[in-house]
C-alpha cells in the first residue's frame, strides 16, 4: 500500500476486487504479482472470492509514494 500501487479494494460480501498498477507497464513480473495478491486475499477466511485487475491509468509515478513508504525506500529527504 504505501508504494501507491494499488487503486482501489472493494470487498463486497467475501468476494474482494481490487484495482491495481505496476511501476511500468513493461514489467514482465505482472503477472505473477497481481496472482501473489490474489492468493493473499483467498487465504483470508472472510474472502471466498478474489479478482485483481491490473490497470494502467492512471500512471504510476514516485510521488504515489506514502510518506512512510518514502522513508523506508530511503527517498526522504529529511
Amino acid at each position: 500500500m504505501d508504494l501507491g500501487l494499488v487503486y482501489d479494494v472493494s470487498v463486497t460480501g467475501t468476494r474482494a476486487d481490487v484495482k491495481m498498477t505496476l511501476t511500468s507497464p513493461g514489467c514482465h513480473l505482472g503477472g505473477q504479482i497481481a496472482g501473489n495478491v490474489q492468493e493473499r486475499l483467498l487465504a483470508l477466511e472472510q474472502i471466498e472470492e478474489a479478482n485483481v485487475e491490473l490497470v494502467w491509468d492512471p500512471p504510476w509515478h514516485q510521488s504515489m509514494i506514502s510518506a512512510e513508504g518514502r522513508k523506508a525506500l530511503g527517498l526522504d529527504a529529511s
